[in-house]
């Protein structure tokens, strides 16, 4: 489907959690080497052990910029060997308890979704320029637009995501670097998993008012936009 990409390399964090793994499989269909960044070890390697029958490296990673750059030299390094021209920003926290939230849950809500997009770009952006442009694709949420009961932190800082990746593609224009944001709406995922103890049919009730699927009444499936954010870097192919 996505022509151009055979032997190239990307970075996805959150690659380990159900939509990651989708974005992965996707990236892995159109020949790519992928380096998944996530903090959850548990959940290596993302949708039933799909990257050990793939050419895929998992680097433990807390969004420290030079803990990121050691990973990305070392056993990241060595499974994405060509340069690193392709970055998708998955990683998100989803603590949000709205009015209540203290101080210490908006810093780390806009710490994970906000900064350590930065600070994985700040990594990268070397290895994009060495290699003449790359492409970074920034998931945000149809959240960061829709005003919803109960929940600040986590619209908000999508929010601040969508006006961050405007931001990335004026200034890295000139070093050919490509910067676009997916943002989906409700989609199956590990904290629906979780919350709903594994029942998607309590969830598609519960999502349905606010599902991507609206035809459906129902939450997208965790692997069926997968390859949107393919499309990004099928432009510097």
């Amino acid at each position: 489907m996505f022509k151009g990409l055979e032997g190239k390399s990307a970075i996805v964090t959150g690659g380990a959690t159900l939509i990651g793994a989708g974005v992965v499989r996707a990236l892995h269909a159109a020949g790519v080497k992928v380096v998944i960044a996530d903090i959850d070890c548990r959940q290596r390697p993302g949708a039933g052990g799909f990257a050990r029958r793939r050419p895929c490296a998992f680097v433990r990673n807390r969004h420290h910029r030079r803990r990121t750059g050691a990973g990305l030299r070392g056993g990241g390094g060595r499974a994405a060997r060509a340069a690193c021209t392709s970055l998708v920003n998955l990683a998100c926290s989803y603590v949000d308890d709205g009015f209540k939230s203290p101080r210490a849950d908006w810093l780390t809500s806009f710490n994970v979704n906000v900064a350590s997009a930065v600070a994985m770009l700040q990594a990268v952006h070397p290895h994009m320029v060495s290699a003449g442009g790359g492409a970074v694709v920034n998931f945000t949420s149809i959240s960061s637009r829709v005003a919803q009961t109960g929940r600040w932190l986590y619209p908000v800082s999508k929010a601040a995501m969508a006006q961050l990746t405007r931001n990335m593609a004026m200034d890295l224009a000139p070093d050919r670097i490509r910067v676009n944001s997916v943002s989906p709406g409700w989609t199956w995922s590990a904290v629906m998993d979780r919350l709903s103890g594994g029942d998607r049919a309590k969830t598609d009730r519960v999502a349905a008012p606010l599902s991507s699927a609206r035809a459906r009444r129902r939450p997208g499936r965790s692997g069926a936009g997968g390859a949107v954010p393919v499309f990004g870097p099928c432009q510097f192919s």
